[in-house]
């Protein structure tokens, strides 16, 4: 178990700073926990004011699945990039694949998901994680994501 020293909290300033991602489709509000090379714990607040709840579904809107598993994939971003942070300066993590994606119970305007990503395996720059995300501690959706990293740094649209 990590130390209190060891476990970061990560603010929207330095997530912005670690993912290509921006408004509407950043996924990751806050860094409650993070262990380097270990596991992150996210934070995300669902607004009616999100736009995908304008087309799915009109006059019961619930947040797409496919969003909660890039969220959970987002999550696992935030742990790799921060965790090899001078390694992996300016570059991007994409997804390999997903594996044994279910969903539980719809997510709704007004909820606060807490999205879990704990590390599997690594080789090389290949990621395997176990996520999870929960709302007030009931397990909403769950997925294996395997990510790679970016061999080539890329400009984030702030640094131009």
């Amino acid at each position: 178990m990590a130390t209190k020293d060891e476990i970061r909290v990560l603010d929207i300033e330095e997530i912005l700073r670690l993912l290509p991602h921006a408004y509407p489709f950043l996924f990751v509000d806050r860094v409650k926990e993070l262990e380097p090379e270990r596991r992150i714990v996210c934070l995300k607040n669902v607004s009616i004011n999100e736009p995908f709840f304008q087309g799915h579904f009109p006059g019961r809107p619930v947040m797409p699945g496919v969003l909660l598993v890039e969220a959970m994939a987002q999550a696992g971003g935030v742990l790799v990039l921060h965790s090899h942070s001078e390694e992996y300066a300016g570059k991007d993590v994409y997804f390999l694949g997903i594996d044994r994606v279910r969903f539980r119970k719809v997510v709704r305007p007004g909820d606060q998901i807490v999205v879990e990503a704990e590390v599997v395996r690594r080789r090389g720059t290949v990621w395997k994680f176990q996520c999870r995300c929960s709302v007030e501690g009931e397990l909403v959706a769950e997925a294996e994501i395997l990510a790679m990293v970016d061999r080539m740094p890329h400009r984030r649209p702030q640094e131009r």
